[in-house]
């Protein structure tokens, strides 16, 4: 089938893999070159990257909405455009420039977390399950027809990292499933009383208020593990948490009060029961494990209140 690809970061890559394996990928669109780093070096996104030297055509425009675009989807002749964390809304005619439509990959159970941060909020939120969806794309954001749905679960301890490289990798069969079954497949409206959305995330979301249960704490140092990872401060500097657990406590006493300080971990009281700090990283220092941060470092003591 002859295939045009839309993606941008590396969540994308295992689907565009087995695209260009098994099927003929006429060429690629993807987001332009960015500066990254402290040297802000000119980068090329992932996909990118991974397509460099295969011959394939890669197309890195701003919008889509710019002049020439439409006419040079045409040119290029798919059968279907495939589209997964791209990272621009397709406008209807470029829609409707393949004779299969386009084939959106979201990694959520559509219609629960639409929008651009699935896998972090479906943590964050504290689910026990969520998965990888396909659909008929329409104009809207994430609301065409649903076509599969594949579900996984969310153990207790597992971060949005975990949770991203499993959904990555399970999307690559869900869309060839997807696309063996094209034309037999009938697609299924979403029901919009049951939608949610996932707003795209900064840092300051990560900053953690322990006058939250601990269990929501805990949620939101997994959900935003390895970015823009959990944070507080301590003697009025910023504090890393990379890892934690609930502690169930009968009176917790004053939320972001350290109550305890052991080689297990840093013992915080939240709104209710104990956030249990297991690793954490300080602004000039590595990551580690408490047990290892205690031996050279007394900047968090018992009694001390974080996050002022």
């Amino acid at each position: 089938m002859r295939v045009l690809f839309m993606g941008t970061p590396e969540f994308s890559l295992p689907a565009l893999d087995y695209l260009l394996n098994h099927h003929e990928v006429v060429g690629v669109f993807t987001q332009p070159d960015r500066k990254k780093g402290r040297g802000k070096k000119l980068s090329p996104p992932p996909v990118k990257a991974f397509v460099t030297d295969r011959g394939i055509p890669v197309h890195q425009p701003e919008t889509l909405g710019e002049e020439g675009i439409l006419e040079t989807i045409r040119g290029l002749e798919p059968e279907v455009i495939v589209v997964i964390a791209y990272g621009n809304l397709l406008p209807r005619q470029i829609l409707k420039a393949a004779p299969l439509g386009a084939i959106n990959v979201h990694a959520s159970l559509l219609p629960a977390l639409r929008g651009a941060s699935p896998i972090q909020t479906a943590i964050v939120r504290g689910f026990e399950e969520t998965g990888v969806t396909t659909m008929q794309m329409n104009e809207g954001l994430d609301t065409g027809d649903i076509l599969l749905k594949e579900t996984v679960a969310i153990p207790p301890a597992m971060n949005a990292g975990d949770l991203h490289d499993l959904l990555k990798e399970k999307s690559a069969l869900v869309l060839q499933k997807t696309l063996e079954g094209i034309g037999e497949i009938q697609p299924v409206p979403q029901e919009e009383g049951l939608a949610s959305y996932a707003p795209l995330i900064t840092r300051d979301m990560a900053r953690i208020d322990f006058n939250q249960p601990a269990t929501a704490v805990v949620n939101r140092i997994r959900g935003y593990y390895p970015w823009p990872v959990a944070h507080t401060t301590v003697a009025g500097e910023r504090l890393k948490i990379l890892e934690g657990e609930c502690l169930v406590a009968g009176e917790p006493g004053e939320p972001g009060r350290v109550t305890r300080v052991s080689k297990a971990g840093i013992e915080v009281a939240c709104q209710e029961n104990v956030l249990l700090i297991k690793r954490l990283q300080l602004p000039s220092g590595r990551p580690m494990a408490v047990s290892e941060f205690i031996q050279g470092h007394h900047t968090i003591r018992e009694n001390m209140k974080l996050g002022e």
